[in-house]
């Protein structure tokens, strides 16, 4: 009986951890993983990025389903376009839900909503006034105006029959700048649903049935939901911030004051270290340059000031410009390229080498300039002649095996003293009398 209670014993501590991994493994697969973007501001370049890195990662995972909360008051029509074919065809089921209470998705937003497999918004958002407007509110010609506003009427209008929204009162967001609360927006057929907050909306798009852009019908299933949050990173965030108009005005503004000091009052280095890495920041804050460019152009701009810090006496300055300007551009310049990233620890090593090599290299030219010439006139200056005629002032000295005439600083000079040179002027030496002939006299 002993035997058989030990035998039940350790079967049990031998089943128990089974039963434990297959119940986990059961759990695990009948949950669903929900991905959640986040969009807040402006439509610019590094968005764009971060919507196409998100959902391809969203993709990569398997996601159940993709969320991308959105608040903005519009942004640029080609990173719009950009966000707008990434959604439509995703692998992966894309919810656009207009969020927090209070918050809008105009112009651009309205594209990115009405493209979403389910729109949603929460109560007291509002939608719409999508008429094209120039980025630096400069007028546009009333002829290429109308095929702006042609051109995107027609693709808000193919966006929605796509989605099989009210394609009508879509149009007239383009138009006629026309506005829809959430309330309108649900009765006018251009969103799918109104909820209070996330987990609302997760309970209400569980069993939709959406159909993917490979024309794959899929059930949405939200059962046993776990989210997975991905936030913009620190580099997406800084560029996002620098593309906010405002900020763009104070870089250009920051470039031309610099630069223009520079050019002005030439060698004060820090105003042209300052002006050029707003320059080229401005220009990508302004869409001149996107973030690839953006970036080659700092590393560039990073190799050229290590350069002229050896030619120039800047003392220090243009080394920690160029180790600024290596930096920020060894971080944006695949932030536009979704999975590809430049190591950050490379990106450290390789800064700290040539900011150590920089100094090592001005140091040695420091040195240089510190230590006395060894050859031609100036390297004479401190070394011994021998008074070869009587120095009373004028006579002849022999240094380094040549005859030199001298002319002495001190009292006469007898021949056979030593005498220090003081200086060499075109063919004659200033001596004077070594202190040790002084003191043995």
């Amino acid at each position: 009986m002993r035997k058989i209670r030990l035998s039940v014993f350790f079967f049990a501590l031998c089943i128990i951890p089974l039963i434990g991994s297959l119940g986990s493994s059961i759990i695990s697969a009948s949950s669903s993983r929900i991905a959640v973007l986040h969009i807040e501001g402006t439509i610019v370049p590094v968005v764009a990025d971060y919507i196409d890195r998100g959902i391809s990662q969203a993709e990569d995972e398997n996601a159940d389903v993709c969320i991308i909360e959105l608040n903005t008051p519009g942004g640029l029509l080609d990173s719009t376009e950009r966000i707008v074919t990434t959604i439509m065809n995703a692998d992966v089921p894309i919810v656009v839900y207009v969020s927090p209470k209070g918050a809008w998705a105009a112009s651009a937003g309205t594209f990115i909503t009405l493209s979403a497999n389910i729109a949603a918004m929460t109560p007291g958002s509002t939608i719409g006034a999508a008429h094209p407007v120039s980025a630096g509110g400069e007028e546009i010609p009333e002829d290429q105006m109308k095929k702006i506003v042609e051109f995107s009427a027609k693709w808000m209008k193919t966006i929605a029959q796509e989605r099989g929204r009210n394609m009508e009162e879509a149009e007239l967001a383009v138009t006629e700048s026309k506005s829809f609360t959430d309330v309108d927006a649900l009765e006018c057929n251009l969103i799918d649903l109104r909820a209070d907050n996330l987990e609302d909306l997760i309970s209400q798009i569980n069993g939709r049935e959406v159909v993917l852009a490979n024309g794959e019908e899929i059930t949405i299933n939200t059962t046993g939901y776990a989210t997975a949050r991905n936030e913009m990173n620190t580099i997406e965030e800084f560029l996002q911030t620098i593309s906010n108009p405002n900020i763009a005005y104070i870089l250009f503004t920051l470039a031309s004051i610099g630069l223009i000091t520079e050019i002005s009052n030439a060698g004060m280095v820090f105003p042209g270290v300052i002006g050029g890495i707003s320059l080229f920041l401005a220009f990508y804050s302004l869409g001149v340059l996107n973030a690839y460019w953006g970036g080659l152009a700092l590393i560039l701009l990073a190799i050229g000031l290590f350069v002229a810090e050896y030619f120039t006496a800047s003392f220090g300055l243009l080394t920690t410009g160029g180790v600024v300007s290596l930096v920020m551009g060894s971080l944006i310049l695949f932030s536009h390229s979704p999975g590809v990233e430049v190591n950050r620890g490379l990106i450290a090593g390789v800064t700290t080498a040539t900011a150590a090599f920089s100094i090592f290299v001005i140091g040695a030219i420091i040195r240089g300039q510190r230590r006395r010439k060894a050859t031609g006139a100036e390297g004479m200056i401190g070394k011994t002649a021998i008074a070869k005629t009587p120095l009373d002032p004028t006579g002849t000295v022999q240094s380094e095996g040549e005859l030199w005439t001298a002319i002495t600083e001190s009292d006469k000079i007898a021949p056979g003293e030593e005498v220090v040179i003081s200086k060499v002027e075109t063919l004659k030496l200033w001596v004077t009398r070594k202190s040790g002939d002084l003191e043995r006299r």
